[in-house]
């Protein structure tokens, strides 16, 4: 299928006497399985290592082993993370995808290729490096079934002699990438290092690209979003993780495995941190009600078709006000639709997930640092409204590396809301002479709950999902059913504005206004300098949760035209904010692109230039 979707632009910012430098995008084509994964790796995280802003993306099938996958990494002297536009090298190792992968690249680009292939050269307006990888393998002792992967080692060490990557980033980024293991670390230095000096005495430099040392790096760190997710978690006193896999979330419980050391028992040194797999996504979910139920801060992870399957028990959870966090890492559907793609279609049927009447509560990362954040603050929203809480994080964010700030421990203690300990529940009963576990005693629609297993006569109560009244005795009378829907919705409207503040960047001067959400920030602030350049200024706001804080609406209300950008097929951002604001809303544009891929600059950009230029 190539990657012919993915429109090219010709326009490079170069670097002095025509050279460009730190700024612009290659694109490495392998078979997927062949552990290309590794390599690519070891080239992003060198120049991370060089100071280079850089930023790797990986788009890979999602069927069988062999099929063609491709990884983007684009360095940019600006800062830039989102997905470039234009792809001037091509690292073709794939032999089925080659010619469309050439085709593809803009006059003045690069192609590297095997020279076995002996394919000759096709246009004159591109520069190509036939590497010998075969032979270069050959000079090596490696194990069979070990051939393909490390030969990717090849094109890593023509890349590093080309356009500039000392050998000692990429030994570095070997060592972290092994664990300072010696044997993995020499087998594929030696590859790199051959590769290298074979460039270095054979091929003449033609091209404009190359790689210079920066400090733009200096105290950052690279992680993905599903790590980070599962980091905040355990930071946020995550007691029990049920699961079932699947893509992309897997990696999130995979992590929260890897991070269990860092939460043990400190007198008996156990761990206190328990992870079950479970034998499907409503067993996942019923796990953590269950956990939740009992008191413990319970998690589980999935991606839109497991949210489907949890719709019951999410219900369940919602109406009888069980505590539990749920990771959405988004990916394109319906249906199975495109598993390893992007996308952002899950916010309306996640917000409204569960039968009936029933509202949840979502948040919206941008970022890793945000995956962090809310990867504990989830924890303390659930007990303080004792409701699930959901967070769309997506395959861009969860499963790519991404440069990031180190995050900041937690800066308040847990907060575990209305919970009445023996102690508490004996001076509820001194104050009031009763409590009714679904009775609204402070106005704020959140009632007080006990757990199981508090030492009081008093303390129990039956959980249930039918109907019930104050006092969680079985109801079908209709006041009492309508009391408490008028409750959960208060306590709703109570949650709305002490979510996660949106970001705004406003100025009551500019008539146009963006709002988006999620992994387009980067696409959306790349855009917009693009519009100023053109002489568009324009406001933004990042919405970071749900339900939607006034000040959205409010932002919508004081723009003259106001562009709601995200990563879906049908706009569904744009038709919440349709539904909330009972005004005139035909000053919103819906920008919606939903093709599979990260959100690109040019969309925003061009669609935007366009609307203001009618």
């Amino acid at each position: 299928m190539g990657i012919a979707h993915i429109q090219q632009d010709t326009q490079s910012q170069a670097g002095t006497n025509g050279q460009n430098i730190n700024d612009f995008a290659f694109m490495v084509a392998t078979k997927n399985g062949s552990g290309s994964q590794t390599s690519n790796s070891i080239i992003v995280r060198a120049l991370f290592k060089m100071g280079i802003p850089v930023n790797g993306k990986n788009l890979f099938p999602s069927n069988i082993k062999g099929l063609p996958t491709w990884y983007t990494i684009r360095v940019s002297k600006d800062g830039y993370t989102a997905r470039r536009d234009t792809t001037e090298i091509a690292i073709a190792m794939n032999e089925a995808t080659a010619a469309e992968d050439i085709q593809n690249l803009p006059a003045g680009g690069v192609c590297i290729l095997p020279q076995e292939w002996k394919w000759g050269q096709s246009r004159d307006d591109i520069t190509y490096y036939e590497i010998p990888v075969r032979e270069t393998i050959k000079q090596f002792d490696i194990p069979s079934e070990r051939r393909e992967q490390v030969g990717n080692m090849v094109y890593v060490g023509v890349v590093a002699q080309l356009f500039g990557i000392p050998m000692q980033y990429l030994y570095d980024a070997l060592m972290d990438n092994f664990g300072g293991k010696e044997k993995p670390v020499k087998m594929n230095y030696d590859i790199i290092d051959a590769a290298f000096k074979w460039s270095e005495e054979n091929l003449t430099k033609e091209d404009r690209f190359s790689f210079a040392p920066m400090n733009l790096t200096e105290g950052k760190i690279m992680i993905t979003g599903n790590e980070a997710a599962a980091l905040g978690a355990v930071f946020g006193g995550l007691t029990v993780a049920s699961w079932y896999p699947i893509t992309p979330s897997t990696s999130v419980i995979d992590s929260v495995i890897s991070y269990q050391r860092l939460r043990r028992d400190p007198e008996t040194g156990k761990e206190t941190m328990v992870v079950l797999q479970a034998e499907d996504e409503i067993a996942a979910i019923g796990m953590i009600v269950g956990a939740g139920w009992a008191g413990a801060r319970a998690m589980t992870a999935t991606s839109g078709p497991g949210i489907s399957l949890m719709s019951e028990f999410a219900g369940l959870a919602y109406f009888a006000e069980i505590p539990i966090v749920v990771w959405d890492i988004t990916r394109m559907g319906p249906s199975t639709g495109l598993p390893t793609r992007t996308s952002q279609g899950d916010i309306i049927f996640t917000y409204f997930l569960g039968h009936g009447d029933s509202r949840q509560i979502v948040l919206l990362p941008a970022n890793p640092e945000e995956c962090f954040e809310f990867g504990w603050q989830a924890f303390d929203i659930a007990e303080q409204y004792q409701t699930p809480v959901f967070i769309l994080s997506d395959l861009d964010i969860g499963m790519n590396n991404w440069m990031a700030d180190p995050f900041q421990y937690p800066d308040q203690p847990i907060n575990r809301g209305k919970v009445l300990d023996k102690i508490a529940l004996e001076e509820f009963f001194a104050a009031k002479d009763e409590w009714g576990r679904y009775k609204d005693y402070d106005g704020d629609g959140i009632p007080y709950r006990t757990v199981p297993g508090t030492d009081h006569p008093r303390a129990a109560y039956f959980t249930r999902g039918t109907g019930h009244n104050e006092y969680a005795v079985y109801s079908e009378r209709s006041d009492d059913w309508l009391k408490n829907m008028a409750r959960l919705r208060r306590k709703l409207e109570t949650a709305r504005n002490n979510l996660p503040e949106p970001i705004v960047d406003y100025d009551e001067k500019k008539p146009v206004g963006i709002i988006t959400f999620g992994s387009n920030d980067p696409a959306v602030q790349e855009a917009r300098d693009r519009l100023s350049a053109d002489g568009i200024e324009t406001n933004c706001l990042r919405v970071r949760a749900l339900p939607l804080r006034q000040n959205v609406i409010d932002f919508v209300l004081n723009h003259e035209r106001v562009y709601v950008v995200e990563n879906n097929f049908d706009g569904q951002l744009a038709q919440l904010l349709t539904m909330e604001i009972r005004q005139d809303t035909t000053h919103v544009v819906s920008l919606a692109s939903g093709d599979g891929l990260p959100m690109s600059p040019r969309f925003v950009h061009e669609n935007i230039l366009r609307e203001e230029r009618k």
